[in-house]
């Protein structure tokens, strides 16, 4: 699955470039799929990060603000901050550690 940001609209779109589905819509910077293409991350305009199914579906709100990038690793969820800092999160948004 690819994701591609259409004028701050996130879209899921098959390998062949088909257009799936609308994930999410409303100042979308960014997003990216876990391993298996189940879960999706959202980045927004203001830092916020949402965790979202496949269906575009809301799970859960990761950060509130202050991110500028957010990338699966593994299981978990590395979220880059404004001030440089990378804090690494479990999938249900708990803090593990700063690196």
């Amino acid at each position: 699955m690819i994701l591609k940001n259409n004028h701050g609209k996130l879209e899921l779109h098959k390998e062949n470039g088909s257009y799936l589905r609308t994930i999410a819509s409303g100042k979308v910077l960014d997003g990216d799929l876990n391993n298996d293409d189940t879960l999706v991350l959202v980045l927004y305009e203001g830092g916020k990060v949402e965790l979202r199914n496949e269906n575009g579906s809301y799970i859960r709100t990761i950060v509130s603000s202050k991110a500028t990038r957010a990338r699966f690793q593994g299981e978990d969820v590395a979220i880059t901050l404004e001030n440089g800092k990378i804090e690494l999160r479990k999938e249900n948004g708990s803090y593990i550690r700063t690196i």
